[in-house]
């Protein structure tokens, strides 16, 4: 087993580094249209500035979780990102950095019994057969300048690794130490949860004030122009910082569990076409990825450093600057082979009455595979009616995620011993089939379809699925033994390849 996926770290390692590209040989099921059975669908949750946290008991915190994850799981969500380090803090237990002042009140202050929100999370997730990714703000410590740092806090043992900007205090992407300590971070999560993914927003450099630069001076000199960087290339230089970070991630995701997953959800606009000597940039007049935040999103997919690229396209329809139908075609056109998803901005989207619009625009487009709807709240909330249109129409069935064929391309073995029987629940379908958490090639998770006696199978059709399950029984709805059905279980990896399943004819 070591063997086996040390050779397999060190074929995507090299991948990573030369960029090359793995073919695909699993057939991937590329419907576009309403009923698409592949399809990311996921939904933020947020911690920073929410004070709902600090005044609830772990029981109280639980239950509350529940509820949201049962009704984000009826609304068709099938992953769950969730903001676990919002300034160099934890909503897990962690040796490296304290609690979370969003969490307890207090940074550095436990909660009551050590509750770990991150474990329970990823627990419940995975009942639900909704995924867990891990999102973190990589160079923030303090949002306003104003935190209360804890004794424990990396601030107040290293000092010099950060710079205050606008008022807040943040890591100095060009200093080595800072990418260190992030690694360490990453590594320690991945290392000690079974966390789906690593998700990273649009908060590299920070947003630039106006008039203000970034106080990057020392570590320039020390860094940049040592390495022959000249003072008008500074940008390239912050760049090539970020991209040290997000190939370092990637090696250390790697190293540890190659099969979870590296995600970025940048700023929904790369560049702006009159800031591209090649015109290459989209047809808007905002903020850029490229040239204001140094983060070369187009470049890291090229590179395989990230497994899934979700842009923010807050916008709306028509809107002036930025136009929702020319980023999403935009980014559909400069997808470079990688997992594309779409950032979602509920409100605003529900605002301007456009949810079936922006759907059916791209589910239209060949490279976009999903959603994923910020933030969770105004799902729960049913902010004009959202819920209700996700439930009823565009997630009326279940979907599994996009597999990711980069990373492994064959599918589980199937299913065996696929049975019935009569139990004190009632008529139960039952199989077997190897499973590990150490080993992400073998079965994660199954998929139960139905079909008409005489109808034929088709596994690619959503509608048919009864079921997505981690366990290997499901109890059959049965009647009076009159009519045939025959069941369909397939088994799916941890990277969601599928295999063609076992079939079981029943008299229900």
């Amino acid at each position: 087993m070591v063997n086996k996926y040390l050779r397999l770290f060190l074929v995507l390692l090299l991948c990573a580094v030369t960029s090359c590209k793995t073919t695909q040989q699993l057939p991937q099921q590329t419907a576009t249209g309403k009923e698409a059975k592949r399809e990311f669908r996921g939904a933020w949750i947020q911690t920073a500035f929410q004070g709902e946290y600090k005044d609830m008991t772990p029981a109280q915190m639980k239950k509350d979780f529940i509820r949201k994850l049962d009704y984000l799981q009826k609304c068709g969500i099938n992953a769950i990102v969730f903001q676990v380090r919002p300034e160099a803090d934890a909503f897990y237990k962690s040796d490296i950095e304290p609690w979370s002042r969003f969490y307890t009140g207090e940074q550095g202050k436990a909660p009551a019994g050590n509750f770990d929100v991150m474990a329970f999370l990823i627990q419940e997730c995975h009942k639900r057969n909704m995924e867990f990714h891990a999102w973190l703000n990589p160079y923030r410590a303090s949002t306003a300048g104003n935190t209360r740092f804890a004794d424990s806090h990396i601030y107040n043992k290293h000092p010099e690794w950060f710079v205050t900007y606008n008022k807040q205090i943040l890591f100095d992407p060009g200093l080595p130490e800072s990418r260190q300590f992030i690694c360490r971070v990453v590594r320690d999560i991945v290392s000690r949860y079974d966390v789906d993914a690593i998700h990273m927003d649009d908060y590299f450099y920070p947003y630039p004030a106006a008039g203000m630069p970034f106080p990057d001076d020392n570590s320039f000199r020390k860094y940049g122009l040592n390495k022959g960087y000249t003072a008008a290339q500074r940008g390239d230089w912050r760049r090539e910082n970020v991209n040290q970070l997000i190939r370092e991630i990637k090696r250390t995701i790697l190293l540890a569990k190659p099969w979870v997953r590296f995600g970025i959800s940048p700023f929904g606009i790369y560049r702006n076409k009159k800031s591209t000597p090649d015109g290459s940039g989209s047809e808007t007049n905002g903020l850029q990825n490229y040239d204001d935040l140094y983060a070369d999103i187009t470049y890291w997919v090229k590179q395989g450093w990230i497994d899934y690229n979700i842009p923010q396209i807050y916008w709306e329809i028509g809107h002036p600057a930025a136009d929702y139908i020319t980023l999403i075609k935009w980014w559909d056109k400069n997808a470079n082979g990688g997992h594309l998803y779409i950032g979602q901005d509920v409100a605003r989207t529900m605002k301007a009455e456009q949810l079936t619009r922006k759907m059916r625009y791209e589910r239209a487009l060949p490279n976009v595979k999903g959603n994923c709807f910020w933030p969770a709240n105004e799902i729960l909330w049913n902010n004009k009616g959202v819920a209700d249109s996700l439930k009823r129409n565009y997630h009326r069935y279940p979907a599994l995620i996009p597999a990711y064929t980069h990373l492994h391309n064959r599918a589980p073995q199937e299913v065996k011993k696929l049975k019935t029987e009569w139990t004190a629940k009632g008529l139960l379908l039952h199989w077997q089939t190897p499973q590990s958490p150490t080993n992400p090639e073998l079965a994660n998770y199954f998929v139960i379809y139905r079909f008409e006696e005489k109808e034929p199978v088709n596994i690619n059709d959503p509608s048919k699925i009864v079921a997505i399950t981690r366990e290997t029984s499901y109890l059959l709805p049965y009647d009076k033994g009159i009519r045939k059905y025959r069941y369909v279980v397939t088994a799916v990896d941890r990277f969601h390849n599928e295999n063609k399943g076992k079939s079981k004819k029943v008299k229900l």
